[in-house]
C-alpha cells in the first residue's frame, strides 16, 4: 500500500462520524490496528518522535558514557532520576544523527550539537511531581539560525536549538485521533504518546510568546522563548517556570515531568545547524506546609 493511499486511509479514521458512534468508532481503531506495525507507520511514528521525547528509537552507539562522564554532564543540576536512567542519544528512526559532543565553549561547560542533514536527540527521564516543577535553569550559544526554518510548517520544522520537557498525565482527556496516535507510537515504539511535550526554542521567524501547535497532535507544543539575531554569538541564559508554562499552553498542568531532551536538526531544510546548550539546573518548587 502506498504512502498516499495510507494517509488518505488514516484521514478517514481520524475521527468518529456522528452516525457512526463509539461502537463503530471502536471498529475502526480496532480495524486500522490490525493493519500491523508496517513501514509507513513506522516512518509516521518516526515523525512524531522529534516531539515526544519518550517515544524513542534504541540510542545510536557513538554517544554513551563519554558524554554522562562529562564535565558539561557533571555541571547539571538536576532532579535525581530514576534509578538506571542517564542521558541517552537516541536516533529517530532510520535518518542521519545530529552529532552530540561534551567540550568546554566560552568560559563554561557546553554540549555541543552539530546537525548536517541530521535529526536526533539527547534525553534524560525524569520524575518531578507537578507541586515542586519550579524553575528550569539553561543556556544557549548560538552564532547563526537557520533562515530556512519555519516551525509552523512540519516540512521545515528545524531548530537551532531545543529544549523538550515531557509530561505524563490524566489521558482520559485525550482525543480519538490522539488516542489512535498513541496506539500506533506503542505499537512502533513500545511506548504511547506522552501526555504532553513542550518545545522551547530559539527561531527567527516567530515572536517571543508564540505557541505553536504540532501538526499531528494537540498533545505536543513549541514556545519560542528566543527570537532574531539580536542575542548571537554568546551565551543566552533562560529561567522557565516550566508548570505556569505548561499551563499556558496546554491549558492545566499536568501531574508530573517525565524526562527532559536537547535537540538540534536540520534533516527538513538540509541547512546546518550548530548550538552549545549550557549546563541545565532544575530547582524545585520549595514544597507546601
Amino acid at each position: 500500500m502506498s504512502t498516499h493511499k495510507m494517509t488518505a486511509r488514516y484521514d478517514t479514521l481520524r475521527t468518529p462520524s456522528k452516525k457512526s458512534g463509539l461502537k463503530a468508532w471502536r471498529l475502526q481503531r480496532i480495524t486500522f490496528l490490525a493493519l500491523g506495525a508496517s513501514q509507513w507507520m513506522r516512518a509516521f511514528s518516526a515523525g512524531l518522535l522529534i516531539a515526544t521525547t519518550g517515544c524513542a528509537l534504541p540510542p545510536s552507539s557513538h554517544q554513551t558514557s563519554p558524554l554522562n562522564a562529562s564535565s558539561w554532564a557533571q555541571a547539571n543540576h538536576l532532579p535525581k532520576p530514576a534509578q538506571g536512567a542517564y542521558w541517552r542519544h537516541q536516533a529517530i528512526g532510520n535518518r542521519p544523527a545530529s552529532f552530540y559532543t561534551p567540550e568546554h565553549h566560552a568560559g563554561r561547560p557546553a554540549l555541543k550539537a552539530k546537525s548536517e542533514q541530521g535529526d536526533s536527540l539527547v534525553r534524560l527521564p525524569l520524575a518531578i511531581e507537578a507541586k515542586a516543577m519550579g524553575v528550569l535553569h539553561f543556556s544557549w550559544f548560538v552564532n547563526a539560525l537557520n533562515p530556512l526554518s519555519d516551525l509552523a510548517d512540519r516540512h521545515l520544522d528545524d531548530a537551532v536549538a531545543r529544549v523538550i520537557i515531557q509530561f505524563d498525565g490524566d489521558r482520559a482527556g485525550f482525543s480519538p485521533r490522539d488516542l489512535l496516535l498513541s496506539d500506533m507510537m506503542q505499537m512502533a515504539t513500545g511506548e504511547p504518546l506522552p501526555y504532553a511535550t513542550l518545545m522551547y526554542v530559539w527561531d527567527h521567524r516567530y515572536p517571543v510568546g508564540t505557541v505553536i501547535p504540532h501538526a499531528r497532535s494537540a498533545r505536543i507544543k513549541t514556545l519560542v522563548i528566543e527570537s532574531g539575531q539580536g542575542r548571537l554569538g554568546r551565551w543566552v541564559d533562560f529561567e522557565r517556570n516550566v508548570a505556569a508554562d505548561c499551563e499556558a499552553a496546554f491549558g492545566k498542568i499536568p501531574q508530573r515531568v517525565s524526562g527532559i531532551a536537547l535537540m538540534t536538526d536540520s534533516n527538513n531544510t538540509r541547512h546546518a545547524s550548530v548550538a552549545w546548550y549550557g549546563p541545565l539546573s532544575w530547582h524545585p518548587a520549595p514544597a507546601q506546609p
